[in-house]
């Protein structure tokens, strides 16, 4: 089966090595794999270069027009030449046999998600998703699963025009809500497994790590609150202020009390903000 591998890429010259290099080492090779620079100021398009002897059908792109990898991998998408698209991030490694797992999937369904794992890359593990089954709100509503490790026929992803390239944050919750309600379910496929990694920058103080956590759960609660207003007439639920407005001063308390210690409690001060200020902003 021909899969085309799509890699959104901004400033990953430290990472985008290991992930080319995982691809030269699939069971079932790429039919090709497309690197989609979203206007990299370091060196990733040598780095990514340096692959085209041992990845024959390797095109590296330019992305550059808009900021933000949704528009990096529709760019991606609108470049690939074969009909099953495969995404991946630059910062993460795919295990050797994912090719060939989503392969074996695709011969009975159309849209696909990858389980993903946090040990090989990462120290700290929590806030886990996605390694046993796909991502579900906490009030049901469409599963999702992360971008780093969707795939899906290229006829459906243009059906559906592609990520929403307005969506900053949990584009990849609304691609998968979309695809789901033209009709194509989401189907969890264990054995493609995607090394998913934390962090991007091994030069973070202690402090300068627990600010990116709050940035990051702050901008998926803001992306989640944007979910529902734009979902909530079809039945998505999400809970409201008041309880928030406990819990902000709560998780606060506990960040504070640790010495920004615990990172658990720094993304819930932070996922709740985000949710706040998003609701408070209204539609």
């Amino acid at each position: 089966m021909k899969i085309s591998v799509i890699i959104p890429c901004f400033n990953a010259a430290p990472f985008i090595g290991q992930q080319l290099e995982a691809l030269t080492k699939q069971t079932v090779a790429p039919y090709e794999v497309i690197v989609a620079d979203n206007g990299s100021t370091d060196n990733s398009r040598t780095v990514a270069e340096e692959y085209r002897d041992r990845l024959p059908n390797l095109k590296v792109i330019d992305a550059a027009e808009m900021q933000g990898a949704s528009y990096a991998r529709n760019a991606g998408a609108k470049a690939a030449t074969s009909a099953y698209l495969a995404f991946c991030d630059a910062d993460d490694i795919v295990s050797e046999g994912w090719l060939e797992a989503l392969s074996r999937a695709f011969t009975s369904h159309g849209f696909l998600a990858c389980r993903l794992d946090y040990e090989k890359l990462n120290n700290d593990t929590a806030n886990t998703s996605q390694t046993d089954g796909l991502q579900n709100f906490r009030t049901p509503f469409y599963p999702f699963a992360g971008g780093c490790g969707l795939a899906v026929r290229k006829d459906i992803h243009e059906l559906v025009g592609g990520f929403d390239e307005t969506i900053p944050h949990l584009e990849d919750a609304d691609y998968c809500i979309r695809v789901q309600m033209a009709g194509h379910p989401l189907v969890f496929v264990p054995d493609a497994v995607v090394h998913y990694r934390y962090a991007t920058d091994a030069q973070q103080s202690f402090f300068e790590a627990r600010q990116a956590t709050y940035r990051k759960a702050y901008n998926w609660g803001y992306g989640l609150a944007t979910l529902y207003l734009r979902y909530r007439n079809q039945g998505m639920q999400l809970y409201g202020l008041p309880p928030r407005l406990v819990l902000i001063p709560l998780w606060g308390l506990r960040v504070l009390g640790s010495g920004f210690k615990s990172h658990n409690s720094v993304w819930r001060l932070g996922w709740h903000m985000g949710v706040v200020n998003r609701l408070l902003a209204g539609s």
